[in-house]
């Protein structure tokens, strides 16, 4: 056989054309070598562009782009019947890490969900259920959270606001403009909540599955160095800072980067270490509790299957 026969298998990073999904994905790269790295975004030119960086920078000639945009159904779907044409070696790993915060207003979905639910949640579970057929044995589904998530943890944010998925998914009333930051902050960190209730609940559904998927979360905490305030108007992102000074300050002393944050994300893909651990949530490199909320199974089991007819989804694991 050619070079690739050291190219075992395919993980898919969701987002990986820059920060924190894309530091991953060079880990991945530099560190095991038997991976296929598939770069998923919106923005073909950007993918496009990432890819050539990560070859150029890693030496590791096998990763490629497709496009997926998680405000889209349609795309979504489009994207795994790319995947099932692709001659990819067995798809074995799958990283959520594509993430949005708005704080200028309302933003809907291509499908008219709120887009923070929409991308955050429902996107990332259309695509995890479309993928499951298509996962190996032994393969890995990590989300990306935040300790957002968590009333315990002072991070700034307003606390998250679990509601029924229907009225996450289309709110009642248009946000008055002078809370809009306000209320796309919560919007936010409700998301990160969905996301571990989503991933607790697929690894329980999953715990019977022969083929042994397992699952784990993951919280990058403060990273200064990504896009996802990108919607932030200096003035925002200083009243912020200056008003949530004390909560905010020992996020500040332990500030992170992407990098370092990137090769904690990818361990979880491929160090023996944590191939037995699954139904678990790590900060960085450590294995701590989530909120008490988020192992709510009743709230689970709901979002769950709302999601399920939210996307049009026939069945499920």
């Amino acid at each position: 056989m050619t070079e690739n026969t050291k190219v075992k298998q395919t993980v898919i990073i969701t987002g990986g054309n820059s920060g924190l999904g894309y530091q991953c994905a060079k880990a991945i790269a530099r560190s095991d070598k038997s991976w296929n790295i598939v770069i998923a975004s919106r923005n073909p030119h950007r993918v496009k562009a990432a890819v050539q960086r990560l070859i150029a920078e890693t030496k590791h000639p096998y990763i490629e782009g497709f496009e997926l945009d998680l405000a889209s159904l349609q795309s979504v779907r489009h994207f795994i019947e790319q995947l099932s044409q692709s001659d990819l070696p067995p798809i074995k790993g799958a990283i959520c890490n594509a993430g949005v915060q708005f704080v200028k207003g309302d933003v809907y979905t291509q499908d008219g969900f709120e887009a923070t639910f929409g991308v955050n949640h429902l996107g990332h579970f259309l695509l995890v259920n479309l993928l499951l057929p298509y996962l190996k044995n032994d393969s890995r589904i990590i989300l990306v959270s935040s300790d957002t998530h968590d009333p315990r943890i002072k991070t700034g944010m307003p606390v998250p606001q679990y509601c029924h998925p229907h009225q996450m998914a289309f709110p009642s009333q248009q946000t008055p403009r002078k809370i809009a930051g306000r209320v796309g902050r919560r919007r936010y960190t409700t998301s990160k909540l969905c996301n571990l209730l989503f991933a607790y609940e697929l690894d329980r559904r999953l715990q019977n599955d022969e083929r042994m998927i397992r699952v784990s979360a993951f919280n990058p905490g403060l990273m200064l160095d990504t896009q996802l305030a990108r919607g932030y108007s200096i003035k925002e992102m200083l009243a912020l800072v200056i008003g949530q000074f004390w909560h905010l300050l020992p996020h500040i002393l332990r500030f992170r980067n992407s990098k370092k944050m990137g090769r904690a994300l990818a361990s979880l893909l491929f160090n023996p270490s944590f191939a037995e651990v699954s139904g678990k949530y790590f900060d960085a490199f450590k294995e701590i509790p989530s909120s008490p909320e988020s192992y709510d199974r009743n709230k689970a089991r709901e979002l769950w299957n709302e999601s399920i007819q939210l996307v049009g989804l026939r069945n499920s694991v």
